[in-house]
């Protein structure tokens, strides 16, 4: 199982705009849309990784609980569905419904979106305040498939709680490790090469 670790995108960066379909409810999904929620959580994700189906059910639970205390998630797939058809939008459509995504669930078709967040693996989470800049980006927890670590989210957990509570987020922050995203034949941005 190849392993891909976050870019550790620069904190304070603002959120790149988004415009992506859902295909669940077919509909556009833009960054605007969440303006008004105090905090935001972008998270990068797809169907067939092994490291998403390992965080997926505690994933489901942070959504459910942080939701409820105002944090907006979404989550964005963006690899290439030709060499990845379990990717493929209407099987994002049925991930969200057998797992019961609380969040949008969206499809970036040309990669643009992910480039623009220097987005590098899956899972890849990306939490932004109240003024869209970044506070934290790395790893949901230290739990990997096979090192028996329990899934908690107690990073991304304590990155939220702080957030929320109007408290400094620790910039020590451990990057995220994945599968990488599948880019498109000659799409691979730069920081991926």
């Amino acid at each position: 199982m190849a392993q891909t670790a976050s870019t550790m995108l620069a904190l304070g960066t603002p959120a790149p705009a988004f415009a992506l379909l859902d295909p669940a409810t077919g509909a556009t999904v833009t960054l605007e849309q969440f303006q008004d929620a105090p905090a935001l959580l972008v998270v990068f994700m797809c169907n067939h990784c092994p490291f998403v189906k390992h965080i997926r059910q505690e994933l489901v639970r942070f959504a459910h609980e942080y939701r409820e205390r105002g944090l907006a998630i979404v989550a964005i797939n963006a690899n290439d569905v030709e060499t990845h058809p379990g990717d493929a939008p209407d099987k994002m459509a049925e991930e969200a419904a057998a797992f019961g995504y609380p969040f949008p669930y969206l499809y970036d078709q040309d990669q643009s979106v992910a480039k623009a967040y220097c987005a590098a693996c899956t899972p890849d989470f990306f939490l932004f305040d109240s003024e869209r800049r970044l506070v934290y980006r790395g790893q949901f927890d230290g739990s990997r498939p096979g090192n028996a670590v329990p899934v908690t989210g107690a990073d991304l957990r304590a990155a939220a709680d702080a957030l929320l509570a109007g408290q400094p987020v620790t910039p020590d922050q451990k990057p995220s490790i994945g599968c990488n995203i599948k880019w498109k034949a000659g799409n691979e941005p730069a920081y991926y090469l």
